[in-house]
């Protein structure tokens, strides 16, 4: 390994794909670098106070004993600390900060000092509580807290080269081998995180002992008798290898299905892999929103039945619509399958950018398709896992753009940036990519260092983009493939140019007949960016009202007033008479008097950045009476 990676599977015997270094994929100008630049200058360092303001590091203090007084929050409030260590650690692999390296460090410390002599670390079980130590696997967090301190050594270790972090990590990993196992305890995690974690460990140490414990707590699931309450919303209801539905609460089964996949990729387990690729058909086939969200029901943060996918009381919490990311990120790299990179490109750009406002200060826990203007971001929560979350994928961001294979580069999704890569069986690759994407399909790539043998370059074509062409040099392949990856094998030399033509057209998208709640009604997307009508952008007209003409055509159009969101979609269609707030409830059917109206859509991600007000995804089409 070279660099800091986010999921090491070059050794990895089920890996199709190899990873690259953050640093080997440099942002330059377009969508993506100005909007991590602002998660890396804003957002980390106000997560970072309010971890300080609400007590969470001083936590780890407490535990320390170099504080008093009281254990502040939540059972949980360490994971909150875990990730942002995740996030600041990706950062520095980028760019150097040394104001950020400062505060980084001494909360690495302060958690290294909270560690027990036998290798526990939770800053909850700590003096009176000791003794309570795992006592409650099925809801007090504790494996999930530990799950997320072992992904945060490993990012610390990689992008720093200290041990600090992961010598901690290692001890607890320790503890939690000894004490549960197969001539140990029976038990598991109550909220899925740990399994993923400890492959992860596996990954980075080569010591075989986490990925059988990873194994171990994934058969422990669906045991009788129970380990952790036998419930779906556990995913505790089968065996693993026999869950084919994804149920129960949305974020636990996204974790769940990446330590499957991985440790599927690790071990050819065929059953932990055929579950891991049902359960994902069950979710992003019956059971994802259109923007990428995961989990419609707000009674246990769960996904529904199949087609279950209400607009105005859509759960869709950030943190699942991310493990549906990073879940379809590991049958990306299992199999090199166009579709898991599609459904990883539509929530990140719509259900998990929309988490952060445009400013990187305020955040959305659930991420409804339909408000009244009641719903807005907050600085912070309660129940924190959210905030970081968006911090770490974002700052991990360039390692999810591109992989290599044997003498093969493989681009997943299309941003400005530096690509410098080793490809194996190769040797260096560089090559610079200029894009306005998501806005503009043009995606130009720029060979500018080549080695002096075929090299076969894989681009994504989205399934959207009919009627996409290629031109490498003066060679010019049209109507290619939508869905799937193209290739071109090569000897490619310093000053070859690639032209990737992704044509981008506001498609007026339908729901499956079974989703009840979108009878009748479309989205508005274009290339990978769903976007919603918001009352910001009409005054004096009621948002349910509006309606879509599906026969006018949309401009696209510059909006102010959006920060980092230039652009709208500008249309006519119509409101519906009879909408105001003094017309019948219930009324004999009569024509419909449309009046003709000016719609203005706008990213789904952007929504809610200005004064309150409703919004909507999902708009009805005008019907002729």
């Amino acid at each position: 390994m070279t660099g800091t990676v986010v999921l090491e599977s070059s050794l990895t015997p089920g890996a199709r794909l190899l990873p690259v270094a953050l640093h080997a994929v440099r942002f330059r100008g377009g969508f993506w670098e100005a909007r991590v630049d602002l998660v890396r200058q804003v957002t980390l360092r106000q997560q970072h106070d309010q971890l300080e303001a609400t007590g969470r590091i001083a936590n780890f203090h407490r535990a320390a004993g170099t504080i008093g007084g009281d254990f502040n929050g939540r059972y949980y409030n360490d994971s909150d600390v875990y990730k942002w260590v995740e996030a600041a650690s990706f950062s520095l692999a980028t760019h150097p900060d040394p104001e950020l390296e400062h505060r980084l460090e001494s909360v690495v410390s302060a958690i290294a000092s909270a560690q027990q002599p036998d290798g526990y670390l939770n800053t909850y079980f700590m003096f009176d509580l000791a003794a309570d130590r795992w006592a409650d696997l099925t809801n007090k967090h504790e494996m999930y807290c530990a799950g997320h301190l072992i992904q945060a050594a490993i990012a610390h270790h990689r992008a720093t080269g200290r041990r600090t972090l992961l010598d901690v990590s290692i001890r607890l990993a320790d503890h939690i081998c000894t004490t549960f196992g197969p001539t140990a305890r029976r038990g598991t995690d109550g909220h899925q995180e740990i399994e993923l974690a400890m492959v992860e460990l596996f990954r980075e140490t080569r010591d075989r002992r986490y990925l059988d414990e990873a194994v171990f707590l994934l058969e422990m699931r669906g045991q009788q008798p129970p380990v952790v309450g036998g419930s779906p919303y556990h995913q505790d209801h089968l065996p693993v290898r026999e869950q084919s539905e994804a149920v129960g609460h949305a974020v636990r089964l996204t974790y769940l299905a990446c330590a499957l996949t991985d440790v599927a990729m690790e071990t050819g387990d065929k059953g932990f892999g055929v579950a891991a690729h049902a359960l994902w058909a069950s979710a992003f086939e019956r059971k994802a929103y259109v923007t990428g969200g995961l989990g419609a029901r707000w009674q246990g943060e769960a996904f529904g039945e199949d087609y279950e996918l209400p607009n105005d009381t859509a759960y869709a919490e950030t943190c699942a619509a991310i493990g549906g990311f990073m879940w379809s990120w590991r049958l990306l790299v299992e199999t090199g399958e166009a579709r898991f990179a599609e459904a990883m490109e539509t929530a990140l750009y719509n259900g998990i950018l929309a988490g952060v406002s445009l400013d990187g200060e305020a955040y959305f826990y659930q991420n409804p398709l339909s408000d009244r203007g009641r719903h807005r971001r907050q600085p912070w929560f309660g129940t924190a896992c959210c905030p970081p979350n968006i911090a770490r994928l974002l700052m991990s961001l360039p390692g999810y753009l591109a992989s290599v294979s044997d003498k093969a580069l493989h681009l997943h999704t299309y941003a400005s940036a530096l690509i410098d890569v080793t490809v194996p069986g190769a040797g260096r690759v560089q090559c610079a990519v200029e894009t306005a994407y998501p806005w503009d399909g043009t995606v130009t790539i720029d060979v500018l260092d080549a080695p002096d043998v075929p090299v076969t370059l894989h681009l994504r074509i989205p399934s959207w983009a009919e009627g996409a062409s290629v031109a490498v040099g003066a060679q010019v392949a049209e109507d290619v493939p939508i869905g799937e990856y193209w290739t071109v094998t090569r000897r490619f030399a310093s000053g070859d140019r690639i032209v990737l033509d992704l044509p981008m057209r506001t498609r007026l998208i339908e729901a499956h007949p079974r989703v009840a709640s979108n009878a009748g009604r479309v989205a508005l997307v274009r290339g990978p960016v769903v976007h919603c009508v918001e009352a910001a952008d009409h005054p004096g007209v009621e948002v349910s009202s509006l309606a879509i003409d599906p026969q006018a055509g949309w401009d696209v159009k510059s909006l102010e007033g959006l920060r980092c969101c230039p652009h709208a979609l500008v249309g006519v269609g119509a409101t519906r008479g009879g909408s105001g707030p003094t017309a019948p409830l219930h009324r004999t059917r009569a024509p419909r008097d449309w009046r003709a109206a000016i719609v203005t859509a706008v990213p789904y991600f952007a929504w809610a950045n200005r004064e309150a007000g409703a919004m909507a995804v999902w708009l009805p089409v005008m019907q002729p009476d």
